[in-house]
């Protein structure tokens, strides 16, 4: 499904031409799930199974759908055009969830030689400011804006000189971007304030990054208060990547025997595998973490991943006699 950018109308808000077709895209009369699939399809060029990653469902539930809104559209006749103004609000959410999954998707990607798009982040970052651009007076796209400032912000600390990652407990916090993570923290208190009811998903995951952003070293990280942001998000937001991070964040708080026990409550993937092989191996119990690592290279990963968790297991292996 091919889009040409559509017309504007006059004296249109939305200047930007890939914002525009964004925003076309996120019909209200098609669901918010529909609105963002459509988007990452037809916009991003994602297929149905990066869309699926992102999305946190199935290839094969994402091909349905993509088939169901375009029948919709066909059907109902939704327009192909630029809102106008006053119709943008009720598109924001939408939106939003579009620039986000395009960042996630970008930022640690499902397969491939690299870690992470860099264009394809920066991009990210580019919508999200001109959304808060577009609507300075919205606590949603601050939060989105601040997120994704607060991650991109670690970038350069996040990969070593080959393009594998750097644990979070290693990175040098001295190249982490100091402007970037000042100006999101302020997005994240303005939105915040703004906000009269329970916080939102992304000013959650914003205000958990920013715990990390605010940290001076690993050591000094507030895991207490990781954990209680995670258990909020998880109440308005259940997910699997948001739990097995929790799980990590009560590891550190308050134990490696605990974060082991979180984790077996939750669904096996291949970042579920990988994340136990670290605790295991904190215990000493290398020949688990030796097989708990190999089965998460059983499924997609990038190429650096991959290296990255052959050498641990390398290391675990040499320290148990394990081959």
């Amino acid at each position: 499904m091919e889009l040409a950018v559509p017309d504007m109308p006059p004296d249109s808000m939305v200047a930007d031409d890939r914002l525009r077709l964004i925003f076309t895209c996120c019909h209200p009369a098609l669901g918010l799930e529909a609105q963002v699939t459509l988007a990452l399809r037809t916009l991003c060029g994602l297929s149905p199974a990066q869309i699926a990653v992102v999305l946190l469902t199935s290839e094969a539930a994402i091909a349905k759908r993509l088939t169901r809104t375009r029948a919709k559209i066909a059907r109902a006749g939704i327009p192909y055009r630029v809102p106008a103004d006053e119709d943008l609000p009720a598109r924001l959410a939408a939106v939003c969830a579009v620039v986000h999954s395009s960042y996630t998707i970008a930022h640690t990607a499902a397969g491939g030689d690299r870690l992470t798009d860099v264009d394809g982040a920066r991009e990210a970052v580019r919508l999200a400011r001109l959304v808060h651009e577009l609507m300075p007076d919205e606590p949603a796209p601050m939060a989105v804006l601040a997120l994704l400032l607060l991650t991109e912000s670690r970038r350069a600390a996040r990969c070593d000189d080959a393009g594998d990652p750097v644990p979070l407990s290693e990175q040098d916090r001295s190249r982490w971007d100091s402007d970037a993570i000042t100006e999101a923290l302020a997005l994240l208190d303005e939105s915040l304030r703004r906000t009269a009811a329970v916080a939102d998903p992304y000013q959650l995951q914003a205000a958990i990054a920013a715990e990390h952003a605010r940290a001076a070293s690993y050591a000094a990280t507030d895991w207490a208060e990781i954990v209680r942001l995670y258990d909020m998000l998880l109440s308005v937001h259940p997910s699997a990547p948001a739990a097995l991070a929790r799980a990590v964040a009560v590891a550190e708080s308050d134990g490696t025997a605990a974060g082991l026990a979180e984790l077996e409550e939750l669904e096996p993937d291949q970042r579920w595998h990988a994340v136990r092989g670290e605790l295991l191996a904190r215990q000493g119990r290398f020949a688990e973490a030796v097989a708990a690592t190999r089965a998460s290279l059983a499924d997609s990963t990038t190429a650096p991943e991959r290296r990255y968790r052959q050498r641990r297991i390398a290391q675990w292996a040499a320290q148990q006699g394990v081959t």
